[in-house]
């Protein structure tokens, strides 16, 4: 399907769905970059102590936070892993198919409101930055660099570390993040996503595919590691090879899961099997409640922790 037509598609089913279910309220799937300062109040339990005022704060001995006007404009980036191993998929779609539409909606939803975004590809390599702009046109621009990539060759493990700086290094100004990736990657980009997490509004959008959970009694399976290129003949009539399969699968998940907390990023999961329409609402519920919990918490338990408050 060309962009063309599958941006069509998606803005007559999947934009419409959501139009209606989000009822307007595009903005709980992101916040704005608020840098017009509004008024000042004191701090409360779950406030962003990178607004604490502390010139105001030693002279009141008491911790206040700015507060800020939301911008009209919001600006949001894609950042997206194009590595060789978003080219599988044990059902209609691959991961890479899941990511494009990911990105074709969201992008969308935001330059209809006359938002900006931009993105930026990683296959083994940063290679494509896409400057934010607005409009249907840039969106298509888009989708047509990310669909004429040729799948990539085994080349070695992807590092998402080189992504996640080139992202700090190009984002300036404080925008909304989505991470779009496997999350299969070299160790150690925790630390750069919660360095991105510290400045901007970051989401981790984690692609998957059920097979990469639990594999089926299927008999002889030839398997090849998409990022290395190795081959392995495995028999998953074997029992016990398909329990130690899944017992490596939920060590990996349980890690990747705590990798993502320490980073300190909200994560939006994707199967090759989802209904992006559903997994987004479910995603924009979450982050409700979540404001919803941090509003009343703040309002029953004000003080501020020990670690902002003026020394006496």
């Amino acid at each position: 399907m060309n962009t063309e037509a599958l941006l069509q598609r998606l803005e007559w089913t999947v934009l419409r769905r959501l139009d209606g279910l989000l009822q307007g309220d595009y903005r709980t799937l992101m916040r704005g970059a608020g840098l017009d300062l509004a008024d000042l109040r004191e701090y409360q339990h779950h406030d962003d102590v990178r607004h604490i005022d502390w010139n105001v704060t030693a002279r009141l001995q008491q911790p206040y936070v700015r507060q800020f006007t939301e911008d009209r404009e919001l600006s949001a980036w894609f950042l997206v892993d194009l590595s060789a191993s978003v080219d599988f998929g044990s059902n209609r779609y691959t991961k890479r198919r899941i990511a494009r539409e990911f990105v074709a909606v969201l992008a969308r939803l935001l330059t209809r409101h006359g938002n900006r975004v931009g993105a930026l590809l990683y296959g083994s390599q940063v290679d494509t930055v896409l400057p934010v702009r607005g409009g249907r046109t840039h969106v298509l621009d888009l989708l047509q660099r990310m669909a004429r990539r040729p799948a990539e060759t085994a080349t070695g493990s992807t590092d998402l570390r080189e992504l996640l700086a080139a992202a700090q290094r190009n984002i300036k100004r404080r925008s909304t993040l989505f991470v779009v990736s496997d999350f299969i990657s070299a160790p150690g980009w925790e630390t750069a996503l919660g360095r991105l997490a510290m400045r901007h509004e970051v989401t981790a959008v984690r692609l998957f595919d059920p097979l990469e959970m639990d594999l089926p009694d299927i008999g002889l399976v030839n398997m090849r590691d998409a990022e290395t290129g190795e081959q392995l003949v495995v028999d998953t009539h074997d029992t016990g090879f398909r329990k130690r399969f899944k017992a490596a699968a939920v060590r990996r998940e349980s890690e990747l899961r705590q990798a993502l907390a320490r980073a300190g990023v909200d994560t939006l999961e994707l199967a090759t099997d989802d209904d992006l329409v559903d997994s987004i609402l479910r995603f924009a519920d979450l982050k409700k409640q979540r404001s919803r919990l941090a509003n009343w918490s703040g309002a029953r338990f004000g003080a501020a922790p020990s670690h902002v408050r003026p020394a006496a």
